[in-house]
């Protein structure tokens, strides 16, 4: 189960708001990881969350007995991290924010068994949307033996 994640954005405080309208959570600033981060809470029974740190920001071990800390590079552009996350929201209402934001965002079905809709935060950090309904064919179809069976079906092909 994942309870949090964290993304880089360009505006970390107003990505987080709008995350948090998805949920209809609420956004807070969260400086511990490195100033300017803001958090996106679900308000849901799981403390579900995201974390935005600002663009080219990187996790750092520290040295001896001390938490990790964000350390700001130059890194900028796209990144391979995403994430499916549910929402409250009709696709509709997910639409009409993305358009208010100037964000891509369109219907996809993937491998033919759920929707989600790809949302592009910033036009650069994708984020996968599913409405309820997407949610159940989610659940219906993302289990071991389904993922088994696909794998086992794409090396025979």
């Amino acid at each position: 189960m994942l309870f949090h994640l964290s993304i880089a954005a360009r505006d970390p405080r107003h990505v987080a708001q709008v995350i948090a309208q998805f949920w209809r959570g609420e956004a807070f600033s969260f400086p511990p990881v490195t100033p300017g981060s803001w958090i996106a809470l679900a308000g849901d029974d799981r403390g579900t969350a995201i974390e935005v740190y600002p663009l080219g920001t990187v996790l750092r071990e520290p040295e001896g007995d001390a938490d990790s800390f964000g350390e700001r590079t130059q890194q900028a552009g796209y990144t391979a991290t995403h994430a499916a996350i549910a929402t409250v929201l009709s696709q509709e209402e997910v639409f009409a924010i993305a358009a208010r934001e100037g964000w891509s965002a369109k219907y996809r079905k993937r491998g033919g068994s759920f929707g989600v809709i790809e949302l592009w935060i910033e036009g650069r950090q994708m984020v996968e949307l599913l409405t309820e309904d997407m949610q159940a064919e989610y659940l219906a179809t993302v289990t071991t033996d389904d993922f088994r069976a696909m794998l086992q079906a794409m090396a025979s092909a």
